[in-house]
């Protein structure tokens, strides 16, 4: 798989690259967002596989260049940054990331977050028609004002579509088809990140949180504490 790393910093290049390239990776290292752009360009080779996007880039904000990478290219992207705080992970995803990891962190958590990315985009890619969903034709989800389109990917509220990521569909589209039951946390992360690396747990609570900020609906999703979470139909 090629792997865009986009790190301003050498050292932490050469010695990453280095790792990625043992496990299989063919990396190619921009320096800049700038430099992370022209590397994307539709001329420039074979596809990327998954983009590692550090945030402090000397050139441009790492925000601004995700954005600009996902009006681009549906290429997965990884953020990597120093900023724990949940309003920037959940700023990262609304721009288009697919998965952030916070430094510092294990090499073999970076790993798998590359390979769980990947396995879930070849799924997507190859494992349903334009007019099928992950179980055969369905008609649209009606949850009060919301609703959710299966076979398109798409969502609204009142009539007005809603862009979401990759997993944040995965997410609703799967609470949506039970509404009121309670889905654990581990069948969750089974069933939307296709592992059960416990790991994931986090990034869970941060992509309900970006639902919930999204739609604009807070109550939607229900934390069912020490379970996991379920869907609330709103009134009609």
């Amino acid at each position: 798989m090629r792997l865009l790393l986009v790190e301003d910093d050498n050292h932490v290049a050469a010695a990453l690259s280095a790792i990625l390239s043992k496990h299989g990776f063919e990396v190619t290292h921009a320096r800049s967002g700038e430099e992370a752009l022209q590397a994307l360009l539709p001329d420039t080779g074979a596809p990327f596989g998954v983009v590692l996007l550090d945030l402090g880039l000397p050139d441009q904000d790492g925000f601004e260049v995700c954005g600009k990478i996902r009006k681009r290219t549906a290429t997965p992207v990884i953020m990597v940054t120093a900023r724990a705080d949940v309003r920037s992970r959940i700023h990262g995803l609304n721009l288009g990331a697919d998965d952030y990891v916070v430094k510092p962190y294990d090499t073999m958590e970076l790993l798998a977050r590359i390979h769980a990315v990947s396995r879930r985009t070849a799924v997507q890619d190859t494992g349903h028609g334009a007019d099928e969903g992950p179980h055969g034709p369905h008609p649209p989800l009606r949850l009060g004002p919301v609703t959710i389109e299966l076979p398109t990917r798409q969502v609204s509220v009142n009539g007005t579509t809603v862009s979401l990521t990759r997993k944040e569909f995965d997410l609703l589209a799967l609470l949506a088809q039970r509404p009121g039951v309670v889905f654990r946390r581990e069948q969750i992360i089974s069933e939307v990140w296709r592992t059960s690396w416990e790991g994931t747990g986090r990034t869970l609570e941060v992509h309900v949180a970006s639902l919930r900020s999204k739609l604009r609906m807070p109550a939607l999703i229900e934390t069912v504490r020490g379970v996991g979470y379920r869907l609330v139909a709103p009134a009609h």
